[in-house]
């Protein structure tokens, strides 16, 4: 049995084929492991752009909780849920509240409705404090709020409204749309809509 030429000129472009393969795969192997890890498939389901936006969420997170301890006796702070979720679901992005009375962290779902107001009015404070450090001469100046006051207690009202009127101290205007008695009566400034059977009509009432 002879061999020709072209048998070695086949054998020898086999070769160079299964090289090149054996290069890519490991090329593929580098960048597509790369590709799971910033899409989230893999690791701790944290994709590039939640892992960024983590980043943000902390720094709203750390000046939210400054507000939110003052409105709840320094009982309550917002953190991030450092824990993997559970099956599919993407990690980095949820939010648990830290009890400080039992130093136990659980599911913001767990709040009373009044709590939850708190929270959420505490978020709100937090990004509009972290949007103006990031804009770069940027303010928000003024802050509207839409009810909620209705689900608190009184201790925690009162709480709530010594923040604003803090926040209003240090130059921000803050607008408040409430049926709330209580809080109307606080507002020294304040825009008071009076039903009647003909409709209803604004009437602007100025502190002293």
């Amino acid at each position: 049995m002879s061999l020709e030429a072209s048998d070695f000129a086949d054998a020898a472009e086999l070769k160079t084929a299964q090289w090149a393969q054996s290069e890519f795969k490991e090329k593929y192997r580098l960048i597509g492991t790369l590709s799971e890890l910033l899409s989230g498939k893999e690791g701790d389901k944290v994709n590039l752009q939640r892992f960024a936006l983590s980043l943000l969420l902390d720094d709203v997170l750390q000046i939210a909780s400054q507000h939110l301890r003052m409105m709840s006796k320094g009982r309550y702070e917002l953190v991030r849920k450092e824990e993997r979720s559970k099956g599919n679901k993407a990690s980095g992005l949820d939010l648990e509240i830290l009890d400080t009375w039992n130093d136990k962290s659980r599911g913001v779902a767990t709040l009373s409705g009044g709590e939850s107001f708190m929270a959420a009015l505490s978020l709100a404070l937090g990004l509009s404090e972290v949007v103006q450090s990031y804009s770069g001469g940027i303010k928000l100046d003024t802050l509207f709020i839409d009810e909620g006051f209705g689900s608190l207690d009184q201790e925690s009202l009162d709480l709530s409204i010594e923040t604003l009127k803090q926040l209003q101290a240090n130059g921000r205007s803050i607008g408040i749309i409430s049926h709330v008695t209580e809080l109307k009566e606080q507002m020294a400034n304040r825009i008071d809509v009076v039903p009647s059977l003909t409709g209803s009509s604004a009437k602007v009432v100025f502190g002293n």
